[in-house]
């Protein structure tokens, strides 16, 4: 379902250790949205950096077991591998402390990972990578590549600027938020408008983006494609926590409306994929089709 045979992607940005109160996983939103769309059937490189230290060696195997391009991951001899305190609350919704400096924020391209970007179908970045100069200033070179460029916005205080935001939005293609991002960013660019739908609008007028996506937690997501609106209204599932359900839904999104589906199934789609993450402990548990297609099922009867 949804099969991502032949789109090559790449992902660009964090890779880390998410640490919660009994254990840790590797996360970092730009890894999640690729391991999601590797097993969508995606060819997926991941570009980024980890310590010279047992935590970057463990995430690289890992990485590698679960099938992405690692040799784009380079190694810093200078900084150590990243690391996330994830605190959830009694619903599941997550805060996060990210430590700083990481390798991550010292991402150095090699030449394969150049080649590898100017060869994809499709680059995915957000802007927590940009807190520090160094993984900026890599991630500008990439945009200059003709690819087509998936922004996924991950506003975390106090690590951006909306001079920056805007910068990415302007390079971008299609742009993911959730709905107080898209309304923190939408006043901050000194928009008229209240609603969701109107401030999508407004900020595809102010940028070259052409489609945009709001997630809605459990409510859902909208999506703007082609000068239309789709919605999702959500699905009914009970929430362990939502980290990566974000960056699972964005991986469905993409790969589901860049292989050609139809845009209202591509958000039922999304949104499907997004819940049942949601649904399980950590970013990256396992979602089988059967669940998929079951859960849109429900929804439609």
């Amino acid at each position: 379902m949804n099969n991502g045979k032949n789109l090559k992607a790449v992902a660009y940005g964090e890779v880390l250790w998410d640490v919660f109160a009994n254990e840790k996983k590797i996360g970092g939103a730009p890894l999640n949205v690729a391991l999601r769309m590797k097993t969508l059937g995606c060819e997926v490189a991941m570009i980024s950096c980890v310590g010279n230290d047992e935590d970057g060696k463990a995430i690289k195997n890992q990485v590698k077991q679960l099938g992405l391009e690692t040799d784009t991951i380079v190694i810093s001899e200078d900084f150590p591998t990243g690391l996330v305190n994830v605190t959830l609350n009694e619903r599941g919704s997550a805060t996060y402390e990210i430590s700083y400096p990481s390798a991550w924020d010292k991402i150095e391209l090699n030449d394969l990972a150049k080649a590898t970007v100017k060869s994809a179908d499709v680059l995915i970045y957000g802007s927590l990578v940009c807190r520090d100069n160094v993984s900026r200033k890599a991630l500008e070179e990439l945009l200059q590549n003709d690819v087509y460029k998936v922004f996924d916005v991950n506003l975390r205080k106090p690590h951006y600027t909306y001079e920056i935001l805007n910068q990415l939005m302007q390079s971008a293609d299609f742009i993911k938020f959730n709905d107080e991002e898209l309304l923190e960013i939408a006043k901050a660019m000194n928009s008229p408008y209240e609603s969701l739908e109107e401030n999508m609008a407004f900020i595809e007028e102010k940028t070259k983006a052409t489609a945009m996506c709001v997630t809605k937690g459990k409510h859902g997501a909208l999506l703007l494609w082609e000068g239309k609106i789709y919605e999702n209204g959500g699905y009914p599932i009970e929430v362990a926590d939502t980290v990566g359900a974000g960056d699972s839904f964005l991986a469905a999104l993409i790969t589901s409306l860049l292989t050609g589906k139809e845009p209202q199934n591509s958000i039922d789609f999304a949104c499907a994929v997004g819940a049942l993450v949601a649904e399980a402990p950590g970013a990256n548990p396992e979602v089988p089709n059967s669940k998929i297609e079951n859960l849109m099922a429900v929804i439609k009867i």
